[in-house]
């Protein structure tokens, strides 16, 4: 499957840098925020929106982990490897940033707030991602995005990050057999 890079790392930094400010300048500061990283890539990023936020505004929201496997309408049919989600923090009247790598058809994120109302009762839930490729299945927008990225159907979107790939970069690929 041949691919092209659409995103190295320091256009990576840069999205994630924006979205540390448009998070800040949405909610009036840090304050009341908590973050939750959707597993696997959106912890990594949930995570450098924290230290970012951190150092822009002085306070560190809480980052914690969810694990949609449960949760997912396509359950049991893909019998999905079960991670332990991990909030270690009260959510209850918090504005909750849902940090996830990519958004396609919104299945995901919905499973993801599922399992979030599970550890209480957020002020609000915002959505942010690194990318967001467009082929919604719900009716779930993000508010805060690195890149739109616009792909097929087909199309298969790899982000790499350091912290769990030891490299850094969003490539797309065409199936096998498929022209570009």
């Amino acid at each position: 499957m041949p691919s092209r890079q659409v995103m190295d790392a320091e256009e990576i930094r840069r999205a994630v840098t924006r979205i540390a400010h448009e998070i800040l300048e949405r909610n009036r500061g840090a304050e009341r925020l908590g973050l939750v990283g959707i597993l696997r890539r959106g912890v990594p990023l949930a995570i450098r929106l924290a230290d970012l936020i951190e150092r822009i505004e002085g306070i560190r929201p809480p980052v914690g982990s969810v694990d949609v496997g449960l949760y997912r309408d396509d359950y049991p049919a893909r019998r999905p490897e079960v991670r332990p989600s991990d909030i270690p923090y009260d959510i209850t009247d918090r504005h909750i940033v849902l940090v996830d790598e990519v958004l396609f058809t919104g299945r995901t994120v919905r499973a993801a707030i599922d399992a979030l109302m599970d550890y209480g009762r957020p002020a609000s839930v915002q959505l942010a991602v690194l990318l967001d490729r467009g082929h919604r299945e719900l009716p779930i927008r993000p508010d805060y995005v690195g890149k739109n990225l616009p792909t097929s159907r087909s199309e298969h979107v790899e982000v790499r990050l350091n912290e769990l790939d030891n490299t850094e970069a969003v490539t797309i690929s065409q199936p096998d057999g498929s022209e570009g």
